[in-house]
């Protein structure tokens, strides 16, 4: 059975569907732009777009906030903080924050699908200081880029 997102409607969505499954075997649900007007987003630029909608999403779960395939290759726009994480206790209206890295401008107008949201468990961590040193790996400190190309 799935989980139930129980989802909130604000007046400037008055006439967008909620969140879809585009296919049977989808992952993310398609969220469109909440907008008065035209927002354009200069190359470089980033904007924080409305959509209209609040979540109860339930204990145990978070909705991840993704780019669309189709916006990152044809365009350059992409979710800035990917994947952008809404909490369960979080109220408030969901945004997505889009960039563009594309050469040219880009315009989103109300109802365009902007990103997809994912609901995904959450684990919770106990978190605790170690007082010796902690157990060795292969990997050791190797950082950025040390496990090859």
């Amino acid at each position: 059975m799935r989980p139930v997102v129980r989802v909130q409607r604000l007046p400037h969505a008055g006439d967008l569907p909620l969140p879809a499954y585009a296919t049977a075997g989808a992952a993310g649900a398609d969220l469109c732009a909440a907008l008065a007007g035209p927002l354009t987003i200069p190359p470089g630029g980033r904007a924080a777009v409305p959509s209209g909608f609040v979540f109860e999403i339930p204990d145990g779960y978070e909705i991840q906030v993704r780019p669309r395939s189709g916006l990152a290759f044809r365009h350059g726009i992409t979710v800035l903080n990917t994947p952008g994480t809404v909490d369960s206790d979080y109220r408030g209206e969901v945004m997505a924050i889009l960039v563009n890295l594309g050469a040219e401008p880009f315009t989103i107008r109300h109802g365009d699908r902007i990103a997809q949201l994912v609901l995904a468990p959450v684990q919770l961590a106990s978190f605790t200081e170690a007082t010796g040193a902690l157990g060795s790996t292969a990997r050791g400190t190797g950082g950025f880029g040390s496990t090859g190309v």
